[in-house]
């Protein structure tokens, strides 16, 4: 049987088990051993529990555990609260200083956490009574936070990068440093449509309470050290002082220990909580992992990376037109399955093709990760809106979406920027880590 052959009879079962809401990582791991011992036999998988164990075994991926670590003590705090309040406290004289905040404050809130439900839930949980309390529209207060979260996987320190990075055997700061930029362009983005939809809405901006200096300046001993450990983390990590899953296990600890100094979060079911969950989602992705290099080495054995690599560079497609299909494939792979799960399955195959053409692999990842943030906030998968709609029930998810849809072509407007001006992703990596080879 033809190796495109085998690859449409995989893909299909891969899908078929996908709708069947089988997780992904047992999904991936069915389809790559089923496959082999049904054309080749069991000898074909004798090397499977090498295969399953050897991509475990990378130090690099400890950073993953230790960031989420990071993550869920922020979570389980009331850091996500203070963090809001402070903004919306120093913001309070600036018109339209409401929705600066929220989303402002999503996406520090996704730094620190590398979740975008977990932002969209806290954040969400205080930021969209508040707004719709003050009068404006549903749409523009469910749509800010669903797309505000989204920012979680894009500004570093960021889980989906370090999952790219390993993935593609790429550096995991110059993937941080790539996204950076871009991240703060896309909080721009949404911050000025989010105003002008609620101008258009005909909200008044009028200026907010009036909150005192002292009550300005009480609340910052409560936020700036965890903004002082994304600052840290990423320092030590660009200067050199610390790799990836030291800088982590670092960041980590510190957030526990401030959780249980600020927030008095010292009780055990306290710190199981962030414990468990923690766990919970290390292993998930660490299965992901894992499943991914036994799919991905069933691929190999049916020559079907490489003749998807040959099928593309015969088709002599230029290399924006390349770059145009492969944008359109992740969106529709981001519209049902998960980040993680669309870079380990594609990022390996597609990486070699996108820079042959001539792009540059960390512009890529930026671009690829913005396609991720898209599927959160579209249906069927779409995350963030279920997760919006369970804080306010009230509001109907056709609402959320329509709310959501703009933040959605400001991403594809922050991709077409980074089409036209790809500086934007590459300029703070070169200048600080030099010219990547």
């Amino acid at each position: 049987m033809e190796p495109g052959t085998i690859g449409l009879l995989i893909g299909l079962a891969l899908f078929v088990l996908l709708a069947l809401r089988v997780p992904v990582a047992f999904a991936l791991a069915f389809t790559g051993i089923m496959f082999p011992v049904m054309f080749k036999g069991t000898l074909s998988i004798s090397s499977l529990g090498e295969t399953f164990f050897a991509n475990l075994a990378e130090f690099t991926l400890l950073s993953i555990p230790m960031f989420i670590v990071m993550g869920a003590a922020v979570a389980a705090s009331p850091a996500g609260k203070d963090l809001y309040e402070a903004l919306d406290r120093w913001l309070n004289r600036v018109p339209g200083g409401l929705i600066i905040s929220n989303i402002g404050a999503c996406s520090i809130f996704a730094a620190l956490s590398g979740s975008s439900p977990a932002t969209c839930a806290a954040i969400g949980k205080m930021g969209i009574p508040e707004m719709r309390e003050r009068g404006y529209p549903d749409g523009v207060a469910t749509g800010a936070i669903a797309a505000g979260g989204t920012l979680g996987i894009l500004i570093p320190p960021s889980i989906t990068m370090i999952v790219y990075g390993i993935a593609t055997q790429t550096s995991i700061g110059r993937l941080f440093l790539a996204g950076l930029l871009p991240g703060l362009m896309l909080t721009l983005l949404f911050m000025g449509w989010s105003l002008f939809a609620a101008h258009k809405a005909g909200y008044n901006f009028a200026k907010g309470r009036t909150v005192s200096w002292r009550d300005r300046f009480v609340i910052l001993p409560r936020v700036l050290p965890f903004m002082a450990i994304i600052v840290g983390v990423l320092w030590v990590l660009y200067g050199g002082v610390a790799t990836p899953s030291e800088a982590a296990g670092v960041g980590a600890a510190f957030c526990v220990v401030l959780a249980v100094v600020i927030y008095r979060l010292w009780q055990p079911r306290h710190l199981w909580k962030i414990l468990s969950t923690s766990m919970k989602e290390s292993v998930m992705i660490l299965m992901i992992i894992a499943c991914s290099a036994v799919f991905s080495q069933m691929l190999s054995q049916f020559y079907i990376t490489q003749t998807v690599a040959q099928s593309i560079a015969a088709a002599d497609l230029s290399p924006w037109t390349l770059m145009l299909t492969i944008n359109l494939f992740l969106l529709v792979a981001g519209f049902f399955l998960p980040p993680v799960a669309v870079i380990l399955m594609t990022a390996p195959i597609l990486l070699p093709i996108v820079t042959q053409a001539g792009f540059d692999p960390y512009w890529f990842a930026v671009v690829f990760t913005i396609n991720m943030e898209i599927g959160l906030i579209t249906p069927p998968v779409g995350l963030n809106l279920y997760v919006i709609n369970g804080i306010v029930p009230d509001v109907p998810l056709p609402t959320v979406l329509k709310g959501a849809l703009p933040y959605m072509l400001c991403m594809v407007l922050a991709i077409i920027l980074l089409f036209i001006f790809p500086q934007i992703a590459t300029w703070l990596p070169d200048m600080w880590m030099g010219t990547a080879l």
